[in-house]
This record gives C-alpha cells, structure tokens and sequence, in this order.
C-alpha cells in the first residue's frame, strides 16, 4: 500500500455531541465507535462515500486540549469539504443549521464559503474547478 493520510484527530468537547451534528449538519456516516475503556472511545466519521479518509473525534481531556477544541488551527480554515454541487450542499447545510460565515464566492480553484463546526472551527465548503 503506498503511504496516504488515513484520518486526522479533531478535538471534541463531547463524543456524542460532535457525532450528532457531523452526521446531521454534515451528513457524515458514523465508521467506528469503540469504548476503549475509562471513558475514552475510538470515534471515527466520514463523509458518505468516502472511506479513504476520515476525522477521528477526540475528547479534549486536559485544560490545554479543551482550550484548543475549536481552535485547531488558529482562526484559519483547517478543513476542507469537497463537494461535487455546491448549490445543493450550501442550501442543505444552510437549512440545517450550519452557520456560513460569508456568502459563496467564485474563485479561480472553485467556488467556496467558510463555515463553521459545532465548535467553531472554520471549514471551507469548496465545488472544485473542473480542469
């Protein structure tokens, strides 16, 4: 197998909470959750379809990960849905309550929109450019 990013930890405040709006809000599927014991569980989401790569909900356990968790990436956009019709995501995410923080733009890359978690970390929504 060659090498390839598999998942990448994203800190929670709660498992089930960050569950339920990344499969509502999102519409991600639920991979894994196993209890590993004392109060820690293996969380893994995905959006549909897309086995290939996925975030790993970790529970901020001490004073510095709970200061990050919406903060991971210091205020810039740290994560980035693809999606192959924008129009239709932007209203289905937008009726379900994810907060967009600008309204779509057209880019030379895509067309795009921040929007943020349950935490607020900020996320780009982003319909690639056909090449």
């Amino acid at each position: 197998m060659k090498p390839h990013i598999a998942l990448i930890a994203l800190l929670v405040r709660d498992y089930d909470e960050a569950i339920a709006w990344y499969r509502d809000a999102l519409g991600f599927a639920l991979l894994e959750d196993l209890d590993q014991g004392g109060g820690r569980r293996w969380v893994r989401m995905a959006p549909v379809g897309d086995r290939q790569f996925s975030l790993l909900l970790a529970r901020a356990d001490n004073p510095r990960q709970q200061a990050a968790v919406g903060d991971q990436h210091g205020g810039r956009v740290g994560f980035f849905l693809h999606t192959d019709d924008f129009q239709r995501d932007f209203a289905a995410m937008t009726a379900k309550g994810v907060r967009f923080q600008e309204t779509p733009r057209e880019e030379p890359y895509g067309t795009v929109a921040v929007f943020e978690d349950l935490y607020g970390n900020r996320w780009d929504l982003l319909e690639p450019r056909q090449s």
